[in-house]
């Protein structure tokens, strides 16, 4: 047996991703080669290549960065920039950074999350959102501030909050 064949036949099953998917992975995977330092740039690259990196993309990297599985589920699970979870079209991210919490980022979170029917870290069924909180947005002056994608909103109110995401296709 050849090296691609025992190569191929490590790799776990990935019926969710297309052959043009997974063919763009294992060219991300073989541009980095094994160089020290490529794990995390690989992982950004693939990530945003097929949008997530769930077990069976973790496993495939690994295999072909000749690392660890537990190496690579390491720095995914660690980073919260990955996600092992499908994601919407659209990140919509809420701040509860106190200034934002104390002028009422907590009621458009509970907007928000009503909404769009999910929980923060959720993403609508129709994947066409994504529910995050994230701590400051490094716009307190602006309180209440939320995301969607690179789109700030300042001084949110929960009664705009359905006309903001109506914007989004």
């Amino acid at each position: 047996m050849n090296a691609k064949n025992t190569h191929q036949s490590e790799l776990q099953p990935t019926e969710e991703f297309s052959p043009e998917q997974l063919a763009a992975v294992d060219g991300i995977i073989a541009r980095h080669g094994s160089k020290p330092g490529s794990l995390i740039p690989v992982l950004e690259e693939v990530q945003e290549a097929i949008g997530y990196l769930p077990k069976s993309i973790q496993h495939r990297v690994a295999v072909g960065l000749k690392r660890p599985l537990s190496e690579v589920h390491g720095v995914v699970s660690f980073y919260s920039f990955f996600t092992m979870e499908p994601r919407g079209r659209h990140t919509t991210r809420c701040c509860l950074g106190t200034a934002c919490y104390v002028r009422g980022g907590k009621r458009n979170l509970e907007k928000l999350a009503g909404v769009l029917a999910v929980e923060p870290g959720g993403t609508t069924a129709d994947k066409k959102f994504s529910l995050e909180t994230v701590r400051c947005l490094g716009a307190c002056g602006l309180a209440p501030v939320m995301m969607v994608d690179e789109d700030t909103y300042r001084q949110v109110k929960p009664s705009k909050i359905e006309e903001i995401l109506d914007t989004y296709e």
